[in-house]
C-alpha cells in the first residue's frame, strides 16, 4: 500500500455559497500520477481541476456531495427524454485531448456568455489546455455536432471503472436544446457501452442552483469520506457525516496528511 501526501487549506471564499468561507483537501502537486491512481481517489470523492486533485473539506457544512450515476440502473425522465429527442440528428466525435482552434472559440463563446464574471474569459490556448485536460488523466474531448456545426464539447476522464463528467461547454445560441443534459445523458450511454458500471458528477451543492442540477439523475450515489463508502443519494441528505467535514477540518493548515492508497 502506498501513501500520499494531501494539504489542508486555509479559509477561502466558497465558490458556490455565499458568504461562506471554504477548505480544500488537495494532493501535493509533487506527487506522481497516473490514470490508477487518480481513478483511486475518484472512487474516494475527490475531483480534478486541471492537474489539481481536491476535495472540499469545509468546517461545519456538509453542502458538497461526490456524485455517481450507477448507469445500469439508470432511466432517463420525461423531460431527459425529451432532450434526447431534440438531438436525434447529432453527429457525435471523439478525440484524445489536444487543442482544436474551433473548440477553443466555442469554448470562448460560452464563457463569454455565461461565465463573463468568473474570471474565465480571455485565457490563453495555454491556460484552456491547462484547465481541462491533464499530462497523466486520459481525457476526451466530445464533440457534438448538428449538419456539420459544432455546438458543444464534453470533456471527460476515461478511468477503469466508469468516466467522469469534467467539463462542458456549447454554443449560447442553442441554450434551447439543453446542450448540458444532453451531454450528461450521451456518458451515461457511453459509459454504459463500454460495459463500465458508474459515471462521476462531480459534487452536487443542494443549496447552489448551478450544482443542483445533479439531482435530477437518478438513482444517484453521495459518497460518505466518514464511512468511506458511497450511499445512495436518497439516503443521504446533506451533513456532516456525509461531507466528512468534521474530520478533515481538525486538519491545520500548514500540516499534511498522510493518505493511504491501495495499489
Amino acid at each position: 500500500m502506498n501513501r500520499i501526501q494531501l494539504y489542508l487549506s486555509h479559509p477561502h471564499d466558497c465558490s458556490y455559497l455565499e458568504a461562506r468561507l471554504a477548505r480544500t483537501l488537495f494532493l501535493d502537486p509533487q506527487a506522481a500520477l497516473d490514470n490508477a491512481l487518480y481513478a483511486e481517489l475518484i472512487s474516494q470523492g475527490f475531483r480534478r481541476s486541471g492537474g489539481m486533485i481536491y476535495r472540499p473539506a469545509c468546517d461545519g457544512c456538509g453542502q458538497c456531495l461526490s456524485s455517481r450515476i450507477p448507469v445500469t440502473l439508470f432511466q432517463p425522465r420525461r423531460s431527459q427524454r425529451r432532450v434526447l429527442e431534440k438531438w436525434l440528428e447529432v453527429e457525435t466525435v471523439v478525440h484524445p485531448a489536444s487543442f482544436a482552434e474551433e473548440q477553443f472559440a466555442l469554448y470562448n463563446k460560452y464563457v463569454d456568455a455565461r461565465h463573463p464574471e468568473g474570471g474565465m474569459t480571455g485565457v490563453s490556448e495555454v491556460r484552456y489546455m491547462e484547465f481541462l485536460s491533464s499530462q497523466w488523466s486520459e481525457t476526451l474531448f466530445v464533440e457534438f455536432r448538428l449538419a456539420g456545426r459544432l455546438i458543444a464539447v464534453a470533456v471527460t476522464d476515461l478511468l477503469p471503472a466508469g468516466l467522469s463528467a469534467v467539463y462542458t461547454y456549447f454554443d449560447p445560441e442553442y441554450g434551447k436544446m439543453s446542450p448540458g443534459v444532453f451531454a450528461i445523458l450521451w456518458q451515461i450511454e457511453e459509459t454504459n457501452r463500454r460495459r463500465l458500471p458508474h459515471l462521476y458528477l462531480g459534487y452536487l451543492v443542494p443549496d447552489c442552483l448551478k450544482m443542483r442540477y445533479k439531482a435530477e439523475y437518478r438513482p444517484l450515489e453521495i459518497y460518505s469520506p466518514q464511512q468511506e463508502r458511497w450511499l445512495p443519494w436518497a439516503a443521504s441528505p446533506p451533513s456532516r457525516a456525509i461531507d466528512g467535514s468534521a474530520e478533515a477540518g481538525a486538519t491545520p493548515a500548514d500540516r499534511v496528511r498522510s493518505w493511504p492508497i491501495s495499489n
